[in-house]
């Protein structure tokens, strides 16, 4: 080959390569937000995911997405969260065992322009979890948008493991989701992508040192579920599930990850650096009943990536950090699980598919419910008794596999089809994908955080199918709770009025306790919401601006509720 002609395909060759590279984006990592005081602005916004047309998004303290919040186990967290958007929406803390009244589900509704309060003691695992809107009917909409972001809660016992955990370096957060974007760059409105976004990224990369890399994924798509896999087909070791790690890391080459499931992988990219990989879906061997897995290219649900396999994340290896994490331990921690023999009782959930049902028109005749009835947020399908451990047992007769997920606690899969489970999903658990005509029990104890009046929830975490009423909840009781006389009535005060940043209360009565208080305009129109506030140091109005406001004061025993006129001078 003379000079010239070499030249040619070196020159070649080169731009082969820079396009090659040039095809990826570089893999968004979430900002970090640390505690104990966390603040959080929900908004409209817009990003530029493709030249042109930029796309009208959802937004958490950014343009798309939201910040990675981390807990530590046993600290007490405060957030605020402030609704700009032009909806009503709610946020969900997905996984966290906490109050049903903080829990953020359909009745936890925060106005446009309104203030919520939450606050909780951090009781869950080291493990990864996640927050998102959870409004009745709206939930897909606005997750599609982009509202959403993911929880890293640590304890001892994790932080005590040689584990990697230098965030965006060898600890990479993963977020992956599929959408469709229109001719006019904006998302479709529609159960199933055509596009892969990874943290919000197109054809994303990223790189890793050539050492244990831990990849913490979650499935944040609205129905498709993920065959996990890498494109050179290597092993990979789970350590860790929805709610923390398993006893002893398992090694796998698929991991099926479903919609609002978790999982924590540990890859050995030791001695390879200067290659790459990439992490795909391996969905071409999945059955048409696996969400994911049918095969329509058109209609409302047309899945031009279903039964494919198809890339998620292009790795870079690069040269390893100075304190490189290069063996992986061989236990990880003690799981104590509830004992089947305690259990109180088995409740049987039905997964089915309902003829008839009409609305919404989309699914016509095949629509998917629990129980036999579509979901009704003034009814309540099931109470349980504090402290009380119970067997679920999720009877599926549908044609399709649902993720069924349960608010409140994490839960240990116990059987499916009466045999255990597969050693990687075997730890704790608040997501279980339930294949057609599969019967999946699980065990769980529903300790602390007893509520009559507001309710968790259990749903397919497909959130159109969760929209559409495959959803239902129950109530924590304490058989031994003694609530006031209906007929008690109780006056409050507050002071200073006028009053300037602070406002406190007080009680003619010392037995109430404010269960619930809501500030709202004097038009009626609701600017802050405080669940079970604290009241020692009165309530921070440094918010709201100056005006004439009501404060609706709802008590604990009682539920009765009085209200209250301030003003705020400044």
């Amino acid at each position: 080959m003379n000079r010239i002609c070499l030249t040619a395909v070196l020159i070649f060759s080169l731009q082969f390569f820079n396009n090659l590279h040039a095809q990826y984006n570089s893999l968004l990592i979430p900002d970090i937000l640390t505690g104990p005081n966390f603040n959080l602005v929900m908004k409209d916004t817009f990003k530029q995911f493709k030249p042109g047309q930029q796309t009208i998004t959802g937004g958490i303290n950014g343009n798309f997405w939201g910040p990675t919040l981390i807990f530590n186990q046993g600290d007490s967290v405060f957030l605020n969260v402030e609704n700009n958007t032009n909806d009503s929406t709610t946020l969900h803390w997905h996984g966290m065992h906490l109050p049903a009244v903080m829990d953020g589900g359909p009745h936890q509704v925060i106005p446009p322009g309104a203030i919520w309060r939450p606050y909780w003691k951090v009781r869950n695992n080291a493990g990864l979890y996640w927050f998102h809107p959870h409004l009745h009917e709206m939930t897909m909409e606005q997750v599609i948008a982009g509202l959403g972001g993911l929880i890293i809660v640590r304890d001892p016992i994790e932080s005590a493991l040689s584990l990697p955990r230098t965030y965006g370096v060898d600890d990479i957060p993963l977020v992956i989701t599929d959408r469709t974007f229109n001719s006019s760059n904006q998302f479709s409105i529609e159960p199933y992508g055509d596009t892969v976004l990874a943290n919000g990224t197109l054809n994303a990369s990223q790189n890793v040192p050539a050492q244990i890399v831990r990849l913490r994924v979650l499935n944040g798509a609205i129905e498709r579920s993920f065959n996990l896999g890498f494109s050179d087909n290597r092993n990979f070791k789970v350590i860790g599930t929805d709610g923390g790690l398993l006893d002893a890391p398992v090694t796998v080459s698929r991991y099926l990850l479903s919609a609002g499931e978790r999982v924590e992988i540990l890859v050995d990219f030791g001695s390879q650096s200067g290659t790459n990989v990439n992490l795909k879906a391996f969905n071409s061997t999945l059955a048409n009943s696996i969400p994911g897995g049918e095969n329509f290219q058109n209609g409302p649900f047309g899945n031009t990536l279903g039964r494919r396999d198809f890339n998620i994340l292009n790795l870079n290896v690069v040269s390893q950090t100075s304190n490189p994490i290069t063996t992986i331990p061989s236990t990880l921690t003690t799981n104590v699980f509830p004992n089947e023999a305690d259990a109180a009782l088995t409740r049987v959930i039905t997964l089915s598919d309902s003829a008839g049902v009409t609305n919404p028109v989309i699914l016509g005749p095949n629509a998917f419910i629990l129980e036999h009835k579509l979901f009704d947020i003034n009814y309540n399908n099931h109470t349980v008794n504090l402290n009380d451990t119970e067997i679920w047992e999720l009877k599926s007769t549908s044609v399709f596999a649902h993720p069924f997920h349960i608010h409140d606690v994490e839960f240990k899969i116990l059987t499916r089809n009466g045999v255990a489970p597969s050693a990687s999903e075997a730890g704790w658990k608040d997501v279980v994908l339930v294949k057609s005509n599969e019967t999946v029990r699980f065990i769980a104890k529903f300790d602390d955080f007893a509520d009559a009046a507001h309710p968790f929830m259990y749903h397919c975490h497909i959130a159109l199918h969760e929209d559409e009423g495959m959803m239902g909840q129950f109530v924590v009781v304490d058989p031994s709770f003694v609530s006031s006389s209906p007929d008690m009535k109780f006056n409050l005060s507050v002071f200073p009025n006028p009053t300037d940043e602070r406002i406190y209360l007080k009680f003619d009565d010392e037995e109430i306790t404010a269960y619930y208080i809501t500030i709202s305009t004097i038009s009626g129109r609701t600017v802050m919401m405080l669940p079970q506030p604290q009241l020692i140091n009165g309530i921070d109005l440094s918010e709201l601006k100056p005006g004439t406001y009501i404060m609706t004061v709802t008590d604990k025993k009682s539920k009765k509720k009085n209200s209250v006129k301030f003003v705020k001078s400044n």
